[in-house]
């Protein structure tokens, strides 16, 4: 019998979780596990099973891999803000006919304490903080870096997994390289070194780094949080248990 054919789209720590925990299912002995990753950090952990690297050429171009890989089930593990390619898999499952399921971390969600204030996307960001000078922590990735550089009144520290290519220099900030899970007590070390007065990220969810959260509130530091970006519709879980349920029933 040909191997069953799953393919994750991943690059996430709940991906990597999940690739760990299929491989080792008594119930898949004839499982081909195949993860792929965007390759946007050059030094991704690999999960187990095969992996591959890079895009695929829109939702056309993941429609016909569905299809030559034979594909029998695809899990959309991808970032909360991976829109582009959570929507492709949406069209190419669509065209190909192939399960689709989307494992999606439930937002974080402000407590009573909390001083939240939220924009729709990263250019709303930067208006914010070019109206509100501030020492800001930004976590928002690498990407659209290039739009905070416009608020020439407020100072930066940069975290990101790997170091941002710019096109030009950016004297009001300072890049620090780092990968969580973060602790409270290092985060709110870090803000009370650099004197952070506002914290800048997008509302990714997971435990990962909601360490930041929780030392913003200690700290009574306001938070600009980044929403998530809107996602055509797909069945959507938000545990493992429920996916390696789905799976079994999409592979029995």
């Amino acid at each position: 019998m040909s191997p069953r054919t799953v393919l994750i789209l991943g690059g996430t720590h709940e991906a990597h979780q999940l690739a760990e925990e299929l491989i080792l299912q008594p119930w898949l002995p004839n499982l081909r596990l195949l993860t792929s990753l965007a390759g946007s950090t050059r030094t991704p952990r690999r999960p187990p099973g095969e992996v591959r690297v890079g895009g695929f050429g829109g939702a056309e171009g993941l429609a016909k891999f569905l299809h030559t890989e034979a594909v029998a089930a695809c899990v959309d593990a991808t970032h909360p803000y991976a829109a582009q390619i959570s929507g492709h898999a949406v069209e190419a499952a669509q065209r190909t006919q192939t399960p689709l399921l989307r494992w999606e971390r439930p937002p974080w969600e402000p407590a009573l304490e909390d001083r939240w204030v939220d924009v729709a996307d990263l250019d709303s960001a930067s208006r914010w903080i070019s109206a509100h000078p501030h020492r800001v922590l930004l976590t928002t990735g690498l990407r659209n870096l290039e739009a905070f550089q416009a608020c020439l009144q407020s100072w930066f520290l940069v975290r990101t997994i790997e170091p941002p290519q710019l096109d030009r220099p950016w004297p009001q900030a300072r890049f620090l390289q780092a990968r969580g899970p973060f602790t409270l007590d290092a985060e709110v070390s870090l803000m009370q070194q650099h004197r952070i007065s506002l914290l800048v990220t997008k509302n990714s969810g997971g435990s990962m780094t909601q360490a930041k959260l929780e030392a913003a509130r200690q700290l009574n530091l306001p938070v600009l949080m980044v929403q998530r970006p809107r996602i055509p519709p797909a069945l959507t879980v938000s545990d493992r248990s429920a996916v390696v349920d789905w799976l079994r029933s999409q592979l029995a």
